[in-house]
């Protein structure tokens, strides 16, 4: 009787892992046991990352903001405060993109961020 072997198992499993290697940049790519290393720091890079990107684009939605209120006189966090006490209930990634791409609105909320502030 032949002895059962792990060949076809231990295959698969380096197949799987090199292909996730796949563009990476030499051993990396080729060899299993540096893939492995490589493959599993991604994985963290990318668990990592996929929260950080939430906090900078946040940051970026502030910063538009803050440059648009201040091309009206205004700072975001008095801008913010004013919109606030308006009862205008706007996410930042909306304001962002209003004061980019309609700065005539824009305004319009600034004007309104001013008046409640009284």
């Amino acid at each position: 009787m032949s002895r059962v072997t792990s060949g076809p198992a231990t295959a698969s499993r380096h197949k799987k892992v090199i292909k996730k290697a796949k563009g990476y940049y030499g051993a990396r790519r080729k060899q299993f046991r540096t893939a492995v290393q490589a493959v599993e720091k991604a994985g963290q890079y990318a668990y990592r990352d996929r929260r950080a990107k939430k906090r900078n684009f946040r940051a970026l939605w502030i910063q538009r903001i803050n440059a648009g209120a201040r091309l009206h006189g205004m700072t975001y966090s008095t801008f913010m405060n004013g919109l606030a006490k308006a009862g205008i209930e706007l996410d930042r990634k909306v304001l962002s993109d209003i004061a980019i791409r309609e700065p005539e609105s824009f305004k319009s909320l600034v004007d309104q961020a001013r008046a409640a502030l009284g």
